[in-house]
């Protein structure tokens, strides 16, 4: 089988704003980026996801876009963006640039002119109602629906105000985006991280927004515009997909995407919405991921990853922070050792945790706010409104990378735009280079597995302990060859009953592993060559 580039690949996500600034305005920037591609190029990483630095008015942190081509001041230049594909290029890393099509910031050219004027052509580049045909609700709460005094309709809006939905119903939206992909493909980019892709095919009117009608004649004609004749990796954001969907997307012969996103794990732990928390249940968390591995073992491929800048610190969330380290190599060896592409979000890498506050002052990310609102005006309790924000609010990954134990964490000369956690005194990139024992070194060595072993890329997934409350053991098997992944998911030891018949181990995070497999200490994570 001839393998894409990006199947064997590991993934390294950027929040520019927040990895290193050098210019001391507080923010980072691109510069920044091809000052630590050393760094990166040490942990073994084979391509940058770079969430979106192109110009914006910042309303949702560049997800609102109001230039598709020009790079964002507060980032640099378009000449820095040449400079770090080069450079990047250089160390044999790819650029995935995010892709934000679903919708355009208010101060686009495009939205300007459609709201200027009802007879623009651009008029039509957005979606427009006399009156609201039905009760859609935006994503970051209220009314998907907006009111335009100045034309006497609305527009729609499937995250805040500033943000109009694309209407891709018109072949001339569609175009002007394929024509604008393509320049950058051209300019040496490797492919594009497609921010909620599954919302373009909407039917607004019926109140379809995720996987409608036309989405997947859509992603067909981006990839025999854009896509076809280049070797490129593509990944769709796409929150409600089932394996069904995904292979839809990914299933090569269909010529869609590279992989999609899926979020059915990151669910588990909350009820109705991310702010209704609850428990996590293991076996059911199990369930999914082996759902995933098995549904898509031929006819697709899936993406790996417990965090990206939406999503709280994974240690926090389904770790521990007093086993910080432990606990940390252990979610990483679960995840790397499945079959997909892996995703590491920056911080990841050295066991970043969540950043609790006292007050919503505190808090920048325009969801959390939305939500705090909404929650007071609700009636609900302070404290628990704080604990939902501090347990799932987008802030808690976006604080900036700490590289040192100086002052704002060597990531900037000048107060930051979000203030880091105040663990980064020993929580840093320099303390974690320093010891050869961290979460760092873990993840290098989980990387070069991968890259040194198709078994790890193709291997046959297999669970034998589905219903097992506290443990994961599950085998990848690839010809003669078979690997043995046991994981504890607890603070406690744990018994398997699985005595299973190995001659190494490969991979472990506890010094006091051996080879038996019927017990394991607390988030003991093993891997073994099996006999």
């Amino acid at each position: 089988m001839t393998l894409k580039w990006w199947q064997k690949a590991v993934i390294y996500q950027i929040y520019p704003k927040s990895f290193q600034d050098t210019n001391g305005d507080g923010i980072g920037d691109l510069q920044g980026i091809i000052q630590r591609l050393d760094y990166l190029q040490t942990l073994g990483i084979d391509a940058i996801w770079l969430s979106p630095v192109y110009q914006s008015p910042q309303i949702d942190n560049g997800y609102d876009i109001s230039d598709y081509e020009t790079i964002d001041a507060q980032y640099g230049t378009n000449h820095d963006m040449d400079v770090l594909i080069k450079e990047a290029h250089k160390r044999n890393i790819k650029i995935i640039m995010d892709l934000v099509v679903n919708h355009t910031s208010d101060q686009h050219p495009w939205f300007i002119q459609a709201k200027k004027n009802k007879e623009s052509a651009y008029r039509d580049y957005y979606i427009w109602r006399d009156q609201k045909p039905n009760d859609l609700m935006s994503i970051f709460g209220g009314s998907a629906w907006q009111y335009d005094e100045e034309s006497q309709q609305y527009y729609l809006h499937l995250f805040a105000k500033e943000q109009p939905d694309l209407n891709w119903q018109n072949a001339k939206v569609r175009q002007a985006i394929y024509d604008m992909m393509n320049r950058w493909l051209d300019k040496g980019i490797d492919g594009f991280r497609m921010d909620v892709i599954d919302l373009i095919g909407k039917d607004c009117d019926q109140a379809i927004t995720a996987n409608g009608p036309l989405l997947h004649d859509y992603l067909q004609e981006m990839y025999q515009k854009t896509l076809k004749d280049r070797d490129v990796m593509t990944v769709g954001e796409t929150w409600g997909a089932t394996p069904i969907e995904a292979k839809k997307y990914s299933n090569p012969k269909r010529k869609e995407l590279s992989m999609v996103f899926q979020f059915e794990h990151q669910t588990l732990d909350q009820y109705e919405t991310k702010w209704q928390l609850k428990s996590l249940n293991f076996v059911e968390l199990k369930r999914v991921f082996d759902k995933w591995q098995e549904q898509l073992q031929t006819d697709g491929w899936n993406s790996l990853f417990w965090n990206n800048h939406d999503l709280p610190r994974v240690v926090s969330r389904f770790g521990s922070e007093k086993y910080r380290v432990k606990s940390a190599k252990m979610l990483a060896t679960m995840l790397h050792m499945q079959k997909g592409t892996p995703y590491i979000y920056q911080g990841e890498e050295i066991g970043l945790i969540n950043t609790p506050v006292k007050s919503i002052d505190d808090i920048v990310d325009i969801e959390s706010r939305q939500y705090y609102q909404e929650a007071v005006e609700q009636s609900i309790d302070q404290a628990k409104i704080m604990r939902s924000i501090n347990a799932k609010g987008r802030d808690n990954a976006r604080r900036p990378m700490p590289w040192n134990a100086k002052k704002n964490g060597g990531f900037s000369t000048s107060t930051p735009w979000l203030a880091l956690n105040g663990n980064y005194r020993y929580i840093n990139v320099e303390q974690a280079l320093a010891d050869d024992d961290s979460i760092f070194y873990h993840y290098q060595k989980l990387i070069q597995l991968r890259h040194d072993n198709e078994i790890v890329v193709l291997g046959q997934f297999k669970d034998l302990a589905p219903n097992h409350p506290s443990v994961y053991m599950y085998t990848r098997t690839y010809g003669q060859q078979k690997w043995l992944i046991a994981i504890n998911f607890t603070a406690k030891q744990a018994q398997t009953h699985l005595d299973i018949p190995v001659k190494e181990i490969i991979l472990t995070n506890d010094a006091q592993s051996n080879l038996d497999t019927t017990q394991l200490n607390a988030y003991e994570a093993v891997i073994y060559l099996c006999q």
